[in-house]
């Protein structure tokens, strides 16, 4: 059987992705990455200059990752907002019951990064900035009079869910958001 090699970059950035998640950011470092990866640091060097290069690219992954899906949860809900609401707080569940969930992994960064300058902290911004044009576009079709505090109110849930989620019951936090957006949407308040 033939095995697929994975180019170096790709082994780095998974590799890395499972530990900075696993670990935290600031504990996993690139000796620690090189070694599991088997390479030199020559080649690491060689795709990122820095560990937190290496940080802004699992970030920017797992950005991806979130945006796809809940991309594909309003494409999905076909324009039924709370069918969409409710795609993504299973989204938010299915994640939250996955083995060494950890909650979000922009909060995590956020907490390790609080210079809001670092490269790492612009991605986390720059990431939730897209989240909450996410839910004011979801909402818009509802015409609400403060559609830019409602999406603040469905950010504050939808963080609030990951850190219960790790923290807590995850189908509880799952529920619980789903709850809340819906009160949100029903009574928005300036």
């Amino acid at each position: 059987m033939n095995k697929v090699k994975v180019p170096v970059r790709e082994r780095l950035l998974e590799t890395a992705s499972e530990l900075f998640y696993a670990h935290g950011l600031r504990a996993v470092s690139a000796d620690k990455i090189i070694e599991r990866v088997g390479t030199t640091k020559v080649t690491f060097y060689r795709h990122f200059r820095t560990k937190d290069d290496l940080v802004v690219a699992y970030l920017e992954q797992r950005a991806a990752l979130e945006r796809r899906g809940v991309g594909e949860a309003i494409a999905r809900a076909d324009g039924d907002i709370d069918t969409a609401l409710r795609l993504i707080s299973e989204e938010i569940g299915a994640m939250a019951c996955g083995p060494g969930f950890r909650g979000c992994p922009f909060i995590n960064a956020a907490a390790e990064y609080p210079d809001p300058d670092s490269p790492v902290r612009q991605v986390v911004d720059a990431h939730r900035t897209w989240c909450k044009k996410a839910y004011e576009q979801l909402v818009a079709p509802l015409g609400l009079p403060a559609q830019a505090t409602v999406a603040d109110d469905l950010m504050v849930l939808r963080d609030g869910a990951m850190v219960a989620g790790y923290l807590g019951e995850p189908a509880v936090a799952a529920d619980s958001f789903l709850r809340g957006c819906r009160a949100m949407i029903r009574h928005p308040r300036d």
